[in-house]
């Protein structure tokens, strides 16, 4: 069998997201026939994802079907025309910045449970606090082995959970304050990344500190950030502040990968009624009136406050809220990799 028809065979494989073939979306970057083994390079960049794992599986199946071995790799090309010595964080293939407009919105909580429910999944995954003036992800993990150092006087991220952390907490007393003015958050941000030895990894989630400040500022101009992920409650002054939050990225021509909606309803164990607390529904509205992918809705449930104080992130518990979490970390995923198809797909 041809290269030719080998082509016209993966034309029979859709992707289910861009709602066409792989051939005519333009995902096969390279494709060759060796004797029994077909060779191709799909243009797909979100590892792990549900959905990108699910069209490799069926473009196996195609070649199979055919009598073909399958030799099956994916990349994406360059996100920009620098020598890769120049890039930063060249060896991390997706950014994911967790943001929200205002604090207390469980903002953390989002991004340690993604980046475990991405590193569960089988990503390798690297966490940075970025939130400077208030880090809490080491309790949140229960990681409190400092960084490393190199020869070269860079840093060497410990791990928990399978995911690499970076964090101003590993760097400062318990409870000393940071008290820097702008320039200041600038160079630690900048230090935090390029000098941290975060090898190759499918995912870096940044823990953004609330609000549209100097340290997101500093992110968003100096990262190859793949997208965004807004969380908020459901309630107004949550919203609103969330709105600014989504003016932010549009500014810096940042893709926004959807929004989460955290401390929705809860479900009281003892009577088993629903309270809307902070209401429900807010952020599902909200994702809709401005045309951005719903990620999914977290319970007010006490296992989501005892797993960020004990450092055991719910995501990896079987229970409702956990699955809640592993269905936003799969839809982040499968929205990460919507990004870097349609780059590479025409007219799209």
């Amino acid at each position: 069998m041809d290269e030719n028809a080998v082509r016209d065979r993966l034309r029979e494989v859709e992707d289910p997201e861009l709602g066409d073939d792989i051939v005519s979306l333009g995902l096969i970057n390279e494709l060759a026939v060796d004797d029994e083994t077909a060779r191709v390079d799909l243009a797909l960049g979100a590892p792990y994802s549900p959905t990108e794992s699910d069209i490799a599986a069926a473009v196996r199946r195609k070649l199979e079907a055919a009598g073909l071995e399958a030799d099956l790799t994916a990349s994406i090309p360059d996100r920009d025309d620098l020598p890769g010595e120049d890039q930063v964080l060249p060896n991390v293939k997706n950014v994911i910045a967790v943001a929200s407009g205002k604090g207390g919105v469980g903002k953390s909580t989002v991004a340690v449970n993604l980046a475990a429910g991405l590193s569960q999944l089988g990503a390798r995954v690297g966490l940075f606090d970025a939130d400077v003036y208030g880090p809490n992800v080491p309790r949140m993990v229960d990681a409190d082995e400092p960084p490393g150092a190199t020869e070269d006087e860079t840093l060497v991220p410990p791990e928990k959970y399978g995911v690499k952390l970076m964090s101003m907490a590993f760097l400062t007393g318990k409870d000393d304050p940071v008290i820097w003015r702008g320039p200041m958050v600038h160079k630690v941000i900048t230090q935090l990344t390029e000098d941290v030895e975060w090898g190759h990894l499918d995912y870096l989630v940044v823990d953004l500190p609330p609000g549209t400040g100097d340290t997101q500022l500093t992110m968003l101009q100096t990262m190859p950030v793949t997208g965004a992920v807004v969380v908020t409650t459901p309630q107004d002054v949550a919203l609103d502040d969330a709105r600014k939050g989504l003016e932010m990225f549009a500014t810096h021509e940042t893709v926004v990968l959807g929004i989460v909606e955290n401390m929705s309803t809860f479900a009281c164990p003892d009577c088993g009624s629903h309270h809307d607390i902070f209401d429900t529904g807010g952020g599902e509205e909200f994702a809709e009136t401005h045309e951005l992918p719903f990620l999914g809705s977290v319970p007010l449930d006490p296992a989501v406050r005892e797993g960020g104080d004990d450092g055991k992130p719910v995501v990896l518990a079987d229970v409702d809220t956990g699955e809640a979490f592993r269905e936003i970390t799969e839809n982040v995923a499968n929205n990460t990799g919507i990004v870097h198809r349609q780059s590479v797909s025409p007219e799209r």
